[in-house]
C-alpha cells in the first residue's frame, strides 16, 4: 500500500484510541495551473487621467502647429495609415477618440479653446480625425491628392463595378477548386485546371459585397476599394475653411445648443 493509505490509517488509529470524533482524510489532487480560462475579450478601460492627458496634448498642437485638418479615412488599412504616418512625422496625426477630441477644441462658443474651433469638432463622427502641421494648405493638398492607393474590398464595401467570369478555365492554381466551390462558383477540375461550368455574376456595381464576395475578388486580384485620406476642412489663423466639395454644408451655426454639463464631460 501506499504512504498515503498508511498516514490515513495511523490517523484513524489516533482518533479511535483517544475517544476523538474521527474525520476521514480528504486527498484531492492539486488544481491545475494551466487549466484557466482567460477571456481574450477584456480590455483595460482608459482611465480618466489617459483622456486628460490627450486633451492636454491636442491643446498643446493647437499651440505648435499653425494649421489644424479635419480629415476622413476612407477604407483604412492599418498598413497604409502607418506609411502616411511615417511621412507626416513632422507633424501630428490624431485618429479615434472623437468624443475626446472635441472636447479638446470645444463643443460651443464658450468653450472653445481657439476662436471657431467648435466648428471643427462637430465635423468630428465617423472614421474623421485631425491632422496638425506647420505646412502650407497647398502643399497638404496636394500630398494627398497624389498618395490614393487601390486595396481589395472588405465585406459591406459598395462594388464599383459590375464583375462577371466567363465560363470556361480559371487562371488559378488547381488546389484552390474546393475553396471556390465553397464560396458559391459552379467549377470542377478537368485535366488540373479549374473550369467554371457556367458564367457566373461575381458582384454587381452599387451594390455591397458579401464576404464570399470579397474573398472571390481577392483571388481574382481586383483591387476593387481605393484608401485615400480626404481632407474634409481647415482651420487656421482663427478661420475655417471648408475644402471637401461634399461637405460644402458643413458650417456649423453659433447658436447650437448643448445639453448642459457636456463641455466638462470626459
Amino acid at each position: 500500500f501506499g504512504k498515503q493509505w498508511y498516514q490515513r490509517r495511523v490517523r484513524e488509529h489516533y482518533y479511535i484510541t483517544n475517544n476523538l470524533s474521527y474525520q476521514p482524510l480528504r486527498i484531492t489532487m492539486p488544481k491545475s495551473k494551466r487549466d484557466k480560462i482567460v477571456p481574450l475579450t477584456v480590455t483595460k478601460k482608459k482611465s480618466y487621467d489617459t483622456k486628460k492627458d490627450l486633451v492636454s496634448e491636442i491643446q498643446n498642437c493647437c499651440d505648435k502647429y499653425t494649421n489644424i485638418f479635419l480629415i476622413e479615412v476612407h477604407n483604412d488599412r492599418n498598413s497604409l495609415l502607418k506609411d502616411v504616418r511615417e511621412s507626416w512625422k513632422h507633424s501630428r496625426i490624431f485618429l479615434g477618440r472623437n468624443k475626446v477630441m472635441a472636447l479638446s477644441l470645444g463643443r460651443t462658443i464658450e468653450a472653445e479653446y481657439k476662436k471657431d474651433l467648435h466648428k471643427v469638432s462637430k465635423g468630428l463622427v465617423g472614421k474623421r480625425g485631425l491632422l496638425f502641421t506647420n505646412k502650407q494648405v497647398d502643399e497638404v493638398k496636394d500630398w494627398f491628392a497624389s498618395h490614393k492607393q487601390y486595396c481589395y474590398a472588405r465585406s459591406g464595401s459598395v462594388a464599383t463595378e459590375t464583375v462577371v467570369l466567363p465560363e470556361g478555365p480559371l487562371d488559378l492554381p488547381h488546389p484552390m477548386e474546393p475553396q471556390l466551390r465553397q464560396l458559391g462558383l459552379p467549377t470542377r477540375l478537368k485535366e488540373g485546371v479549374i473550369v467554371l461550368d457556367q458564367e457566373h455574376t461575381v458582384c454587381s456595381a452599387g451594390k455591397p459585397l458579401t464576404t464570399q464576395q470579397a474573398v472571390i475578388l481577392k483571388h481574382l486580384g481586383n483591387s476593387m476599394a481605393e484608401f485615400q485620406v480626404e481632407l474634409i476642412s481647415c482651420w487656421s489663423e482663427g478661420k475655417l475653411t471648408i475644402l471637401s466639395e461634399n461637405n460644402s454644408s458643413m458650417e456649423v451655426a453659433d447658436d447650437v445648443n448643448d445639453e448642459p454639463g457636456d463641455e466638462n464631460e470626459i
